[in-house]
């Protein structure tokens, strides 16, 4: 090699890891495993539901999520507790999460399935996630009041916090009163 090519070639050597480190993109969790992670061992029908406009306004306004919830990312487990697929935006991409809600509606756990940012990656600490636990709608599930931020993930922090809240607007609306 000689030294023209040497030269042309070390900048791009040189930046390999950068803009390697630039996208991360993670799946920790399939759905199946999520399911097994909150739900051992249960036995779980997809149950997709009917989100009427009403509906779908109330969950924007109280959580304030904007982006569009998918229907059909819902279980019932045969305890007649919730297993749910969501995502919300971190900073710049989508973060894929499960809740599981109790029969009693409160939140067994919340697992992070896929995120996709190249920091604030903190929220899938199990720390940071069990402070969700137990939760109900009588919580404010809300950013730096009952749910500590983190700091350097605070719009991951509070995104998930907002979609959580979302998808206890929804049990509380719809889930709560079905029983299969």
């Amino acid at each position: 090699m000689n030294i023209k090519t040497t030269l042309a070639v070390l900048p791009v050597v040189a930046l390999t890891p950068i803009i390697c480190n630039v996208v991360v993109a993670k799946t920790y969790l399939s759905i199946e495993q999520a399911k097994e992670v909150l739900f051992p061992k249960s036995y779980m029908v997809r149950h997709p539901v009917e989100l009427n406009p009403e509906l779908i306004y109330q969950m924007r306004k109280i959580s304030g999520v904007r982006h569009p919830f998918n229907p059909k990312e819902v279980w019932h487990v045969g305890d007649g507790s919730w297993f749910i697929v969501d995502e919300v935006v971190g900073k710049h991409e989508m973060i894929k999460y499960a809740v599981g809600i109790d029969q009693n509606g409160r939140i067994r756990g919340v697992e992070i399935m896929q995120y996709n940012e190249s920091y604030g990656g903190e929220v899938k600490d199990k720390s940071w996630r069990q402070q969700f636990i137990g939760k109900s709608m009588k919580d404010p599930i809300k950013l730096r009041v009952d749910i500590e931020n983190i700091a350097g993930a605070t719009l991951s922090s509070k995104h998930l916090t907002d979609g959580v809240k979302r998808l206890m607007v929804m049990h509380d609306a719809i889930l709560k009163r079905r029983q299969l």
